[in-house]
């Protein structure tokens, strides 16, 4: 392990050399490519130099123990004590830096919300997810950008899609993928009996031209006026659109932008994250290997998730967590709960490696 790290660390020192030489700012893109696998190599290098100090004062207490000195050697098993228990501790932490990565992570979102079972309240609650995500994406300083929405009557969501645009999206977002079910009382239930809703998150890396091909000619669109409950989601012009991809029968649309162009191509972003995601799917069926990048299948068929309001708490069933600040979460504060399930999905990569 501390091998591998040394290597890493090797590799940074040479890249602090030739970021300072300033010439290399000359070439704007190289010098911010260079930057950036900086960056990313930082934590390793940190944790190969933490690594090799704690290892010195390990040699140093074990060449003490053996002196005449009773306190000295008292004091040096301290130390000796001191710094196996951090060295364990550092070792964990390497053993998680090293695991292999999502490629994904990194990436761009493509969010999509559909209410599911319980009609006008599963709308009403699939809104109040979109609103969610916005809390979230906010206090990420993340970039959050609605692509479709398809409303109701009474200010729900039939569907939702959202494009959100920051360092990490995926890795954070890519657990609230699956069914969300919610229990509270509709404010038209007057008799003020608790119903069941859930709302269908899935939650896709956004897909470059490079990642997938898509041959023009399996495509067919359409165009239409948009719809929706009215208000500004209406459109007097044919400029929404509907694009399917006939070899694989996926069917996107687009239609909050004015612009007919701009929603063809944002239909062709989610569409190339559907397609993409499609691939993956088949690619692990193939070699008959489970996805380990994320807690549980990340099934959209799968319950992940209860908002239960009348007893104030979000229960977790994929790693049984349960959380008594509903209000919270529902605006936004999601970092507690994806904390735990990224540290459980962790757990299960290195419960794997070592397998």
């Amino acid at each position: 392990m501390l091998d591998k790290l040394k290597q890493i660390e090797a590799r940074y020192i040479e890249l602090e050399k030739q970021l300072s030489d300033g010439g290399i700012y000359s070439d704007p893109p190289k010098a911010a490519k260079l930057l950036k696998e900086q960056k990313e190599l930082q934590p390793y290098a940190q944790a190969a130099r933490d690594i090799e100090s704690c290892l010195a004062r390990e040699k140093e207490a074990l060449s003490l123990i053996d002196g005449r000195d009773p306190e000295m050697r008292e004091l040096a098993r301290e130390e000796l004590s001191d710094a196996r228990a951090q060295l364990e501790k550092l070792y964990a932490g390497a053993r998680i830096l090293l695991l292999p990565k999502d490629p994904n992570d990194d990436k761009n979102v493509i969010l999509e919300i559909r209410g599911g079972a319980g009609g006008e309240e599963a709308a009403l609650f699939a809104g109040a997810l979109l609103r969610m995500y916005t809390m979230y994406a906010e206090r990420r300083r993340w970039k959050l950008e609605i692509l479709n929405l398809n409303e109701t009557e009474l200010g729900g969501i039939k569907e939702a899609s959202a494009m959100i645009e920051g360092h990490g999206a995926y890795a954070r977002l890519k657990y609230e993928s699956g069914v969300h079910r919610v229990q509270r009382v509709p404010d038209t239930e007057a008799s003020g009996r608790i119903h069941t809703s859930t709302v269908t998150v899935a939650v896709l890396p956004e897909a470059e031209e490079v990642d997938i091909e898509i041959n023009p000619a399996d495509l067919k669109v359409d165009t239409f006026r948009s719809g929706g409950a009215g208000g500004q989601h209406v459109n007097k012009t044919e400029s929404a659109i509907r694009i399917t991809h006939v070899p694989s029968g996926v069917v996107v649309e687009c239609q909050d932008e004015r612009s007919q162009h701009k929603n063809r191509d944002r239909a062709m972003k989610i569409l190339r994250s559907k397609l993409l995601e499609a691939k993956v799917v088949e690619q692990e069926q193939a070699l008959a290997k489970e996805r380990k990048s994320q807690v549980g299948t990340g099934d959209r068929n799968e319950r992940i998730r209860t908002y239960n309001f009348p007893q104030g708490r979000m229960s977790d069933h994929r790693i049984n967590l349960t959380l008594y600040k509903l209000n919270a979460i529902v605006d936004g504060d999601l970092d507690e709960t994806i904390d735990a399930l990224a540290s459980a999905a962790q757990a299960e990569q290195l419960t794997a490696d070592g397998e």
